[in-house]
């Protein structure tokens, strides 16, 4: 199984710098059979996909889960929208917040649980100025070079 250290699947890096995330939600997808084969093997993206609420739902839109090889004509197509499996209340929530206080909800990471389930980490999250993305580059470069003297001189 193809995983990275803290057993994701895939990682959206860029949400982080992109994003306040103000809150996360772990939530269940609804995948076919070759879909989670495919993540089994570990094979997605998620840098390009969105969640977007419709009908008191939850979709995961542009999501990439590449067709699994040995599904055959079986398989399923790689960018469907997904249902996102969450509570009445966190979908509720969710929804209110992005109707009307214009958040936005993005996916942060992909990965199987201790269970062996799917599961997606979202956040609600509010987009960050050019100022903030400034800042934020200057804190990681004061931590890093930081650390580099705390690991010269300790």
């Amino acid at each position: 199984m193809a995983k990275g250290k803290d057993g994701a699947i895939a990682v959206n890096r860029r949400a982080r710098f992109d994003y306040e995330i103000e809150e996360t939600f772990e939530a269940g997808l609804e995948l076919q059979g070759s879909e989670v084969k495919s993540l089994r093997t570990g094979r997605a993206n998620i840098a390009e996909a969105y969640v977007g609420p419709e009908n008191d739902e939850i979709f995961l839109i542009n999501a990439d889960i590449p067709p699994y090889a040995g599904a055959n004509r079986f398989n399923h197509e790689p960018r469907r929208r997904r249902k996102l499996l969450l509570n009445r209340k966190e979908i509720a929530k969710l929804t209110g917040a992005v109707t009307r206080e214009g958040r936005t909800i993005i996916p942060l990471r992909l990965y199987f649980n201790n269970r062996g389930l799917a599961k997606l980490q979202i956040g609600l999250a509010k987009g960050k100025k050019t100022i903030d993305k400034r800042e934020t580059i200057k804190r990681r470069d004061w931590d890093r070079q930081k650390s580099r003297l705390m690991k010269d001189h300790g």
